[in-house]
């Protein structure tokens, strides 16, 4: 039989759920966080496709030491993995329009996000491009495939798959580094998430939806990554 001091523990922990979260207005505010979590992915997109395009072009300068875009390219990609997001952000939306240059927020966080994520994308493509063996180029040659065609047909496939976990981990890590756009105003999940705990106070409503909305987002896209992963690993090794 319970004792009668454990009443008001009781009747304290029965009420948690409505103290300390208000469900109501967390459900009404579910449509605000969708609309920022489609703004995201859509900063997201933009931001990945471009640091893959570009990236890719720059690990070809690298791994191949292209003169002379080759010293550009290392400086370019020290340059971008040795300086925060958050700089480079602001130099794009508060540096640029004193030189008469001026881009909407939306356009300065795709530009960042791509400028820091083709640095990254270009040292796992670099990597997968110098991890094919020199025997399956000379091959290729051999056959009477062109310079273009060996590219094409025989080292980027297999570069591909040797830099896709590192290329999945990049995806992943853009995707959360969209969080900082927030700050020159864009209405992604962070800003969405201050701006309820500044006007309406409801601090753990909030951040419930932002650990939610994040999760929804990327715990999907980290499964994918692996299980393309191991089917990469499955057919190289024909398991």
């Amino acid at each position: 039989m319970p004792c009668a001091l454990t009443k008001p523990y009781n009747a304290a922990f029965s009420r948690f759920p409505r103290r300390f979260m208000n469900w109501t207005y967390l459900f009404n505010a579910v449509p605000k966080f969708a609309e920022a979590a489609k703004l995201t992915l859509e900063l997201s997109l933009y931001g990945i496709a471009l640091s893959l395009l570009f990236g890719l072009a720059v690990a070809v300068v690298t791994a191949y030491k292209i003169r002379p875009l080759y010293a550009p390219a290392r400086a370019y990609i020290e340059l971008s993995r040795n300086t925060p997001l958050l700089i480079q952000l602001f130099f794009l939306y508060y540096g640029l329009p004193k030189a008469g240059i001026k881009w909407d927020g939306f356009t300065c966080g795709v530009i960042a996000l791509a400028f820091l994520g083709a640095s990254y994308m270009a040292e796992a493509l670099r990597a997968g491009i110098l991890a094919v063996p020199q025997g399956q180029i000379e091959a290729g040659k051999a056959v009477g495939l062109s310079r273009w065609q060996v590219f094409r047909y025989v080292e980027l496939p297999q570069a591909w798959a040797v830099a896709l976990p590192a290329v999945g981990a990049n995806v992943l890590f853009l995707i959360k580094e969209t969080s900082v756009v927030s700050a020159v105003g864009v209405a992604e999940l962070l800003f969405v998430t201050k701006d309820i705990i500044g006007m309406d106070y409801k601090t753990n409503e909030a951040l419930l939806l932002l650990f939610a909305a994040y999760l929804v987002i990327l715990l999907p896209l980290s499964l994918l990554a692996r299980w393309a992963e191991n089917r990469v690993r499955s057919a190289k090794y024909g398991a």
